[in-house]
């Protein structure tokens, strides 16, 4: 009798690039691959809503890939340990695989199962598929995490280059075969209601998106050859689609950052677009790092002075007003419009929103990562506090506590036409276009004075 092998996918819905499902080929035996909801155990945070729409075609687009091949993918929902546990038990498994998790939660749950797993005689290994380095081998020359990105981003430059992307296994042997006869149960996915119904918002989601891992290496292609070479001097026009827009295959694991890096160096080495863009994998690669370090990074500020900031009482109607893209203030609005219509926000406009709700209306950063996580397509549990953090002043690398976007100044900059205004905010201009909800000058006077409290607390 054969002692399958239990890959366990997560955050890396792809075959490409797997070392978990690598190494199960390797062991040789029949593959049972799962991936579990869950939505139960302490310290998980429960997915919003975009989120649960890309996650819910990328497992269809994971099943069919793995099915192709083989292996039908078996869905659990619930605790996970336990998930996999009775899983374990119910096939029984003689090894599983994952690859690796980083937040504090999740490496509690992963720990203790690895723990117990080997205590019952099973081979149990996780792997690195997520990041291109380690959190635990990129140090400061005295040992401790880094803080500040330029130097923390040389130290990755100087380790080891990233290893190579492994190869997509053409065939699998899977418990059961393709069709799981005999194999597993496993739950529908249309019963795990990912899909929005009330309201059903995601049609603009639709009309901007394809997930899965053959349209993630299609836009990778497509960005290398046709907008890398702008990259550099254009990513941060609004009005200009020359970003990669491949923050959510990666957030989703359609693809793995050591393809990104290797496809972009083989196409593009030494040219400043490529060093620029392998720097914005670098910043994903230093969020993922303080949060390794920092695992309440999503509730606490990363720098304990700013407990100290006097955030006032909320007005519900400001918050609203900058959730729907209504604050009179074109740049913004138009940028609120765009996430709530595609699920996600160019980075540039994301900066200049986050700024605006943090220090034109001072309300606390924690409310706008909050409606990040429920509206983006690419929302994770590092990048996104950790982009709050950096504009609200209270994270790593910070932005200096007086720099405050004039939304004015960047439309006028990076929207120089008025392109991207008009696209998002066509009533601009006219009278059904409200007055700015607050003064920006006044209320930058105001941020200011409230973050010198701060430095006084020091």
């Amino acid at each position: 009798m054969s002692a399958p092998s239990v890959v366990w996918f997560r955050d890396d819905l792809r075959v490409g690039d797997h070392p978990a499902l690598h190494a199960a080929v390797e062991r040789g035996e029949p593959i049972v691959a799962v991936y579990v909801l869950d939505e139960e155990s302490t310290g998980i945070r429960p997915l919003g809503g975009a989120a649960r729409w890309w996650l819910h075609h990328s497992l269809a687009s994971l099943a069919d890939d793995l099915r192709e091949r083989g292996v039908r993918l078996v869905l659990r929902r619930g605790e996970a340990g336990r998930v996999i546990r009775s899983l374990v038990d119910e096939v029984g498994a003689g090894a599983v695989y994952w690859n690796r998790r980083y937040g504090g939660a999740e490496r509690e749950i992963d720990t203790a199962l690895k723990a117990g797993l080997r205590d019952a005689g099973l081979e149990v290994e996780s792997f690195a598929g997520s990041l291109l380095f380690e959190p635990w081998t990129i140090r400061t020359g005295s040992g401790t995490p880094f803080s500040v990105f330029t130097p923390f981003w040389k130290a990755c430059l100087a380790a080891d280059e990233p290893r190579r992307p492994l190869p997509a296994p053409s065939e699998l042997d899977g418990v059961g075969g393709p069709s799981g006869r005999g194999g597993p149960a496993s739950d529908d996915l249309d019963d795990w209601g990912l899909l929005p119904t009330a309201p059903d918002w995601a049609g603009g989601l639709r009309e901007t998106w394809e997930p899965g891992e053959a349209a993630a290496h299609r836009r990778l292609r497509e960005f290398l050859r046709d907008d890398l070479v702008d990259y550099a001097t254009g990513r941060d026009r609004m009005d200009r689609q020359v970003t990669s827009r491949l923050s959510p295959r990666l957030r989703w694991g359609e693809l793995s950052p050591h393809q990104v890096w290797h496809a972009t160096r083989e196409h593009a080495a030494g040219t400043e677009g490529a060093r620029k863009f392998l720097s914005e994998v670098g910043w994903r690669e230093f969020a993922w790092h303080v949060l390794f370090h920092f695992p309440d990074l999503a509730t606490k500020n990363w720098r304990a002075e700013f407990d100290a900031f006097p955030w006032p009482h909320l007005h519900p109607s400001a918050l609203t007003a900058w959730e729907r893209g209504r604050t009179g203030v074109p740049v913004v609005d138009a940028g609120m419009r765009e996430l709530w219509h595609s699920g996600v926000l160019h980075n540039r406009v994301r900066m200049i929103a986050a700024s605006f709700l943090t220090k034109n209306l001072l309300i606390d950063w924690r409310r706008g990562e909050q409606w990040f996580w429920d509206t983006l397509v690419d929302a994770d549990h590092a990048s996104n506090p950790f982009g709050w953090q950096w504009v609200a002043g209270s994270g790593a690398d910070a932005a200096p506590y007086f720099r405050v976007f004039n939304p004015e100044l960047q439309r006028e900059k990076f929207d120089p036409d008025g392109e991207y205004v008009r696209r998002w905010v066509p009533e601009y201009g006219t009278d059904d276009y409200p007055e700015p909800i607050v003064d920006l000058k006044a209320t930058r006077d105001a941020a200011l004075a409230a973050y010198e409290r701060v430095k006084a607390s020091r």
